[in-house]
């Protein structure tokens, strides 16, 4: 018997050969509204996800649906709860954007600190001594915050540490001391923004972290620090985030992601000159492409192969 694996959105072509080696059939789909996946998924047993929404409604489509797998780390756009009750899988691959939105997050330090965007926008307008009045700061001995101790936040840990001597302190509640490294200092909620030059967001989109960084929080930060978001936009206040650039209670923002995505032609922030806005992309490299593709694809040939995938993100009552 062959599988159908549908395929929302076009991923690097080494995931479809590892399914078409292994003998599934591809459905590319035809759109990514709710009618689209309802449709596509009727006749398919699993779905190799990017960042099309899976409603309960999508699930409830898939008759012979074994599992979703995530094309990365976040699984925020599926509805996990509805997957349980159907006995349908839901994997990511949490390994798989690690060191690629790591690097992105000390390029994105290094471009607030630098202020490279701001200058090359003004020397692109004629104003080559802008730079007079515009000076960035050095990262050495600078104090990075970093909310959330995961992989991609001890990543950025150990790079920021080892590579530019920063001194490194995270919030993280929920961290094993054990993981912890030497050249981190675990600190509260309060100390986080109180002490930091930099501030760096690594924690994932759920009902307890929805909002959590706002108007309270930009009223503790240095009125000469930086937030980095490479996480998600709703984890930011995005009313309160501009409040606090426009009142210069922070230095800026470097953010790559929005509550809204793509977000409205007229929204503050693509216009500010305190912030630096890029369209969610810290996982967006070849390398990435190939790793997210095949180590979602194997996770739904464990699956359909009768055996448990490697990174459950559920436990669900699985269909006899």
């Amino acid at each position: 018997m062959s599988y159908k694996v549908l395929i929302p959105q076009d991923i690097a072509a080494e995931g479809k050969e590892y399914l078409l080696e292994r003998g599934y059939e591809i459905k590319m789909g035809s759109g990514i509204t709710e009618a689209d996946l309802m449709r596509d998924v009727a006749d398919c047993d699993a779905i190799l996800l990017r960042m099309a929404k899976i409603s309960q409604a999508v699930l409830e489509a898939g008759k012979h649906l074994r599992v979703v797998a995530r094309h990365g780390a976040g699984y925020n756009n599926v509805d996990i709860q509805a997957a349980n009750e159907l006995g349908i899988w839901v994997t990511n691959a949490p390994d798989s954007t690690t060191n690629t939105v790591a690097e992105f997050t000390i390029g994105a330090i290094l471009a607030a600190a630098k202020r490279t965007f701001l200058l090359n926008k003004a020397l692109k307008e004629g104003d080559f001594y802008f730079r007079n009045s515009h000076k960035g700061v050095d990262l050495y001995q600078k104090t990075l915050g970093i909310i959330g101790l995961g992989r991609i936040g001890r990543e950025v840990a150990r790079k920021a540490s080892l590579a530019f001597d920063m001194r490194v302190i995270a919030y993280a509640p929920h961290a094993a001391k054990e993981t912890v490294p030497y050249y981190v200092t675990l600190v509260d909620w309060e100390q986080m923004f109180q002490e930091s030059d930099f501030i760096s967001l690594h924690i994932p989109l759920n009902e307890e972290t929805n909002g959590i960084v706002g108007s309270r929080e930009f009223d503790m930060m240095k009125d000469t620090s930086y937030l980095i978001n490479c996480a998600r936009g709703e984890v930011v206040r995005e009313a309160d985030l501009i409040e606090a650039l426009e009142q210069n209670k922070i230095a800026g923002v470097f953010t790559d992601v929005l509550e809204q995505e793509p977000p409205a032609r007229e929204n503050p922030l693509l216009t500010m000159e305190n912030a630096v806005v890029t369209p969610h992309m810290a996982s967006n490299t070849k390398e990435c492409m190939i790793k997210m593709a095949v180590q979602a694809a194997s996770q739904i040939d464990l699956v359909l192969s009768g055996r448990t995938p490697d990174w459950p993100v559920n436990d669900p009552v699985i269909r006899e």
